[in-house]
C-alpha cells in the first residue's frame, strides 16, 4: 500500500505557473512509477506525464510537452509536476497516481489503468 497526497494546486493567469506536488507514505515510494493525470468536468481523467521508478524516463502528453516537468524525490518520497506557461485548458483537478509495474513498456505509462494508487487531486485553475 502507498498513500498519496497532492498539494500546490491554485489559481493562476494564463501564462503563469504552478509546481503541484505528492506526497508519498507506506510502502518504498522507490518501486513506484509514478504519474499525474487530470480530469475537467464532465471529461474522462486524461494522462499529463509520468516517471519511471529509477527517474531514468519521463513522458508527456503531447499537450504539454516542453511546458510541463515531472520530476522525483527519493530521499522525499515526493514527485513533482512543474507546470509552465499555463493555458486555460489545463485547468482541471490533477492526480497523482503510483503503478506497480515495469518501465520496459512505454505504453503502459500513459494508461491510468496501470496505476494502483491515487491522490485524492488538488485543483487547477488557470484564468484567461
Amino acid at each position: 500500500q502507498v498513500q498519496l497526497v497532492e498539494s500546490g494546486g491554485g489559481l493562476v493567469e494564463a501564462g503563469g505557473s504552478l509546481t503541484l506536488s505528492c506526497a508519498a507514505s507506506g510502502r518504498a515510494f522507490s518501486q513506484y512509477n509514478m504519474g499525474w493525470f487530470h480530469q475537467a468536468p464532465g471529461k474522462e481523467r486524461e494522462f499529463v506525464a509520468a516517471i519511471s521508478w529509477r527517474g531514468a524516463s519521463a513522458y508527456y502528453a503531447d499537450s504539454v510537452k516542453g511546458r510541463f516537468t515531472i520530476s522525483r524525490d527519493h530521499a522525499k518520497d515526493t514527485v513533482y509536476l512543474q507546470m509552465n506557461s499555463l493555458k486555460p485548458e489545463d485547468t482541471a483537478v490533477y492526480y497523482c497516481a503510483a503503478g506497480d509495474f515495469g518501465d520496459g513498456i512505454t505504453n503502459l505509462f500513459y494508461n491510468r489503468r496501470m496505476y494502483g494508487f491515487w491522490g485524492q487531486g488538488t485543483q487547477v485553475t488557470v484564468s484567461s
